[in-house]
């Protein structure tokens, strides 16, 4: 199906990007919204295990809404951005069965190590956001369209996808690690979601076209 034909900005962005990208700009206008309720709707449908007085806040449903909550508009136009411009190019691809696949199992891999590290340094685990699925699908797009030049908005310089994306990760792995007091960004969140992301369109690779 091609979805670049005429029509509404919508109706040009094929289903499941569709779904997933109005869907987070619905959940961040109910939030912005419902300002005064804030704090129970992100203690809700947020990734969290324990409040600070000890009492167990983690949901099972959490592992799936925390991507479509987001803290603030920066946070949500980067993660719609970047899901737009790969989303639709991926679920062309890979075909929206697959790419459902990848971008919500990408975000179970990313909750899954942030976790996993939380456990290790003893602290509280509290993530939203849909960066880890949004890396999953970055790291996918990399591995099938390596020669594709990025660039980062603050920073117009054009690099092959096959040299941006792991530079990238290493920047996470370094901060992750270093784990700055300033720092309050889930790093380790989004190097799950890339690793997914590439076992996956790993798995898949050889049965797809190559494009480029």
């Amino acid at each position: 199906m091609n979805y670049s034909g005429r029509g509404n900005f919508l109706s040009n962005i094929p289903p499941v990007t569709r779904f997933i990208l109005v869907a987070n700009v619905v959940v961040f206008i109910l939030d912005l919204l419902t300002n005064k309720l804030v704090g129970s709707f992100l203690g809700l449908y947020s990734l969290h295990t324990y409040a600070a007085g000890g009492e167990r806040l983690f949901h099972s449903y959490q592992l799936v809404t925390h991507m479509f909550v987001h803290g603030n508009f920066m946070h949500i136009f980067f993660n719609m951005f970047g899901l737009y411009i790969f989303g639709r190019i991926l679920e062309t691809s890979l075909g929206s069965k697959k790419y459902f696949i990848l971008y919500f199992v990408s975000g179970l891999g990313a909750a899954g190590l942030q976790l996993l590290v939380y456990y290790y340094q003893m602290q509280p685990a509290a993530m939203i956001g849909a960066s880890g699925a949004i890396m999953g699908i970055t790291d996918a797009f990399a591995v099938l369209f390596p020669n594709v030049e990025m660039m980062l908005i603050f920073l117009p310089i054009p690099v092959k996808a096959k040299y941006f994306v792991p530079f990238f990760l290493i920047v996470e792995l370094i901060s992750g690690v270093a784990n700055f007091s300033f720092d309050n960004i889930a790093h380790f969140a989004h190097l799950g979601g890339a690793i997914v992301g590439f076992i996956l369109v790993m798995f898949w690779k050889k049965d797809l076209r190559r494009m480029y």
